[in-house]
């Protein structure tokens, strides 16, 4: 039977092979698109188009 050694007195190779085997992976989804934009923050973009959404149409 083994004996039962603590995490924190296991060599960092034990240590990191215990994490890698405790980690999931994202899968097929990208962590990256999930990232919700801040409201607060000034969007160049957002106003431009908002100016144009807004704009009276000259027809001659």
């Amino acid at each position: 039977m083994k004996k039962y050694v603590p995490l924190g007195k296991q060599s960092k190779r034990k240590r990191k092979v215990h994490y890698a085997s405790q980690r999931e992976s994202w899968g097929n989804t990208n962590p990256t698109t999930k990232a919700i934009p801040n409201g607060k923050i000034y969007n160049r973009k957002k106003s431009k188009q908002w100016r144009r959404e807004n704009e009276p149409v000259w027809i001659f």
